[in-house]
């Protein structure tokens, strides 16, 4: 199966910036979103789940840095890279971008094989950081990410796709309770309509097929797994 491109969001209140940045980024094979403001931005940003965001800092309305932090601020973009862009040189705008959560940061006037270089670097660490994360520990259970294998005192237990996203998603941080939104949008997505029960059906096959005491709820919050 072909590997899907990276997805990336270009945000600039500049339509010459937008499209220069777009072209050059489609040019090296990747997949581009873009938004004129930091409003639509985050809009776009929650419905697409983007691998890397580029960002203009000085933007009417809603900053590059505010965007920032508020999407640090949601769980599905407490990983995603994000690089910012500005014409300023002063010190204490590269220093706000690294408050927040930036990624990296690049001056304007935009050379297009330095801002390429700079998001295949961040991609491949991003990529080796995941790499280590592919192994996950519930108890006796053992979770092949890469393989999508689940085993329990070495035997294979078959999951379909979402039932397995789920157990991924929970034994990814166990201790932590993840709430019913944020688990119905990291794994069915924004564009997807799913009913009410949907997640409390996946919960209860999984439980029936992994065992009872590995998934743990918090009523009236969301889901998660014990140490």
């Amino acid at each position: 199966m072909e590997e899907k491109a990276n997805k990336i969001l270009v945000v600039d209140d500049e339509p010459d910036i937008l499209e220069f940045v777009s072209y050059n980024l489609k040019k090296e094979g990747f997949r581009v979103l873009t938004a004129p403001d930091g409003h639509s931005a985050i809009k776009l940003a929650k419905d697409n789940d983007p691998d890397l965001i580029i960002l203009d800092i000085m933007m009417p309305g809603l900053d590059g840095v505010e965007v920032c932090r508020q999407l640090r601020e949601l769980p599905l973009f407490q990983n995603t890279l994000i690089i910012f862009l500005t014409a300023r040189s002063e010190d204490y705008s590269e220093i706000a971008g690294f408050d927040v959560g930036a990624d990296d940061y690049i001056t304007k006037p935009i050379r297009p094989r330095v801002l390429i270089a700079r998001i295949k670097a961040l991609l491949k660490r991003k990529q080796r950081e995941d790499l280590q994360t592919q192994l996950l520990t519930v108890g006796d259970l053992t979770i092949d990410v890469a393989k999508r294998i689940v085993e329990k005192d070495s035997t294979k237990i078959n999951l379909p796709k979402k039932e397995f996203e789920l157990l991924r998603l929970l034994a990814s941080k166990p201790g932590k309770i993840f709430t019913r939104d944020e688990i119905y949008l990291k794994i069915w997505g924004n564009n997807i309509q799913v009913g009410d029960r949907t997640l409390d059906v996946h919960i209860r096959k999984l439980r029936e097929k992994i065992g009872e005491k590995y998934i743990k709820t918090s009523k009236g919050i969301g889901y998660g797994v014990d140490f």
